[in-house]
């Protein structure tokens, strides 16, 4: 008989966590698990990318009415008479509004989106909150089943939420996933308590389908220096790079750098671009259903993050045999072993200049870190077995 299982996740917009859950929903042996996801948002980049044997489950209407824009959502709640509800959409709305910090608003916002999220009807074997945060909160609050498993994706301390708030899902679960070891010992300095609950699940990611799709053509894929890939958002640290930008311009050196992504700061960006007189050298050129040519036709992949769990995209450009600059972030090294199969430089516009630099200036150097990424084997498909005997603890 198939085991049940519910992977819940706010959304498939781009993302590492988003990428991740459908590579591991692609690998699964359908033969063995009967799959339900459940979304806040049906919308996405990688929505084409869910198995079809995967059922998406419908939101129920009060959620649907919820993610109208406030007066519609109101308006909608008044009309039906039901007033807590609206209340309910007001309060999320204020404390999303005002509160500064978004993990925590997230947090404190719970309350008020749980009042629009029904007990699913089925009985799981085993339900899986994807991503922090909500994703977590839904599995404890809102689903019944015999197992539930939370997912960190990033070091727990650089999300500054409310430790005390999440002890108390974390208590809950049976066990929590992160995705590297370095994360498993940041998430035990703050909570010792559930040490015993950690399970260290890397990302999945699949060498045969990142080279394949590395070759499919596209009109705007040109030869580029430099590429990085990540969400327009402080976290990314493409401040620091556009500032690295500034000093190879000055330098005189030749260059161009795409960027792949979007998000709230591509208007602030945009404005460093202009600002220092870089719109030859660096373009943000959006989202891109498929990164991996612009990947395979650069020289160099740039990951400037503050911080990550563990990068996809670095695996990604591992694979495809790129020489990385990543920035010393705290599990930096658990991907990119320094001077062997990349560069870790310091968190700055001038570190990240000087590694690129090193590598556009060192061709010897240059292609014997790409000798030793084509010597590796960088792909996880196997660690989905990891995941079967998480879920059959």
């Amino acid at each position: 008989m198939k085991k049940k299982l519910l992977f819940v996740i706010p959304g498939l917009d781009a993302g590492g966590a988003e990428k991740s859950l459908v590579n591991l929903l692609s690998g699964m042996d359908e033969t063995r698990f009967s799959v339900d996801l459940f979304m806040f948002s049906h919308k996405g980049l990688f929505m084409g990318q869910i198995p079809e044997w995967v059922r998406v489950i419908p939101k129920n209407e009060d959620l649907v009415d919820f993610q109208k824009p406030l007066f519609h959502s109101l308006l909608s709640f008044v009309k039906k008479g039901r007033i807590s509800l609206g209340k309910a959409r007001f309060l999320f709305y204020i404390k999303n509004r005002f509160i500064k910090n978004k993990g925590i608003a997230e947090q404190y916002s719970w309350q008020h989106l749980r009042s629009y999220c029904k007990m699913l009807p089925e009985q799981y074997d085993a339900a899986i909150g994807f991503l922090e945060k909500t994703s977590n909160y839904f599995i404890v609050d809102c689903v019944a089943a015999k197992t539930k498993i939370a997912f960190i994706h990033t070091s727990y301390s650089e999300l500054n939420l409310d430790a005390s708030f999440d002890s108390k899902y974390f208590g809950v679960t049976k066990n929590i996933a992160v995705v590297s070891p370095d994360c498993a010992v940041n998430f035990k300095k703050i909570f010792p308590e559930f040490a015993d609950k950690i399970y260290v699940m890397p990302n999945i990611v699949s060498p045969r389908l990142i080279n394949k799709l590395a070759l499919e053509s596209s009109e705007d894929v040109y030869e580029t220096s430099l590429v990085s890939v990540g969400r327009l958002e402080s976290v990314k640290g493409f401040d620091m790079a556009i500032e690295a930008a500034r000093i190879l311009k000055e330098k005189n050196i030749r260059f161009h750098w795409s960027i792949i992504g979007e998000g709230t700061e591509r208007q602030n960006l945009q404005n460093l671009i202009e600002r220092y007189g870089l719109q030859n050298h660096v373009a943000l050129i959006g989202l891109k259903n498929n990164p991996y040519p612009y990947i395979r036709t650069a020289k160099i992949f740039v990951q400037s993050s503050r911080y990550e769990g563990k990068s996809i995209a670095v695996d990604e450009a591992k694979i495809l045999g790129k020489p990385i600059v990543l920035t010393n972030f705290s599990t930096a090294k658990d991907q990119i072993e320094h001077n062997v199969n990349g560069l870790i430089v310091d968190m700055s516009p001038e570190g990240l200049a000087a590694g690129i630099t090193k590598y556009l200036d060192n061709v010897s150097f240059t292609e014997q870190i790409i000798a030793n990424l084509r010597a590796e084997n960088f792909g996880t498909e196997h660690e989905i077995s990891k995941f079967y005997q998480l879920i059959n603890e």
